[in-house]
């Protein structure tokens, strides 16, 4: 299989993975170190190791060994799970890998028995919206948060049980 559940010792290359994944999304939408400090783009393995320490489960997909793409998955409750960091580098992207992740955190959480995955995304990033409605995503609400440049879309999915 070429999605296997990452570890701490792969915190720099998810960290490398995320941050370059989320670059072109940064520039697209005017996002930097003093408008949105805690963006993807600025993700580093110190971040990533938090997130393990939070319990988020990070899976990685490799392409000949090397991982070139990565999603998280974090329960906060029994009946809830979020969707996380989900990137791909730009060189492996439109190849279906995201999908692929996506459908791994459909099947992970099935197995852990969550009824909703929860995802926030940029609301004005369009695109992005349509491919998660594409595999099954609906909107959720949107809300301002001050300390973010954008208002933040949230989509979930219900998985059939």
């Amino acid at each position: 299989m070429k999605i296997h559940i990452a570890t701490t010792d792969n915190a720099e290359s998810i960290a490398n993975i995320v941050s370059t994944a989320n670059k072109d999304v940064a520039v697209k939408f005017g996002l930097n170190q003093d408008n949105n400090p805690k963006h993807p783009s600025f993700y580093t393995g110190d971040w990533v190791i938090a997130d393990f320490s939070r319990g988020e489960d990070y899976f990685l997909y490799s392409v000949a060994g090397e991982a070139v793409g990565c999603v998280a998955f974090e329960q906060p409750s029994p009946e809830v799970a979020y969707l996380n960091r989900l990137s791909v580098l730009p060189d492996y992207r439109r190849q279906g890998i995201g999908e692929q992740l996506v459908q791994h955190i459909f099947d992970y959480a099935k197995i852990k028995g969550v009824s909703e995955i929860s995802i926030g995304i940029i609301a004005k990033h369009t695109e992005l919206k349509n491919w998660y409605t594409k595999l099954g995503f609906i909107e959720n609400g949107m809300k301002e948060f001050p300390h973010l440049p954008f208002d933040v879309l949230f989509m979930k999915y219900v998985p059939d049980n």
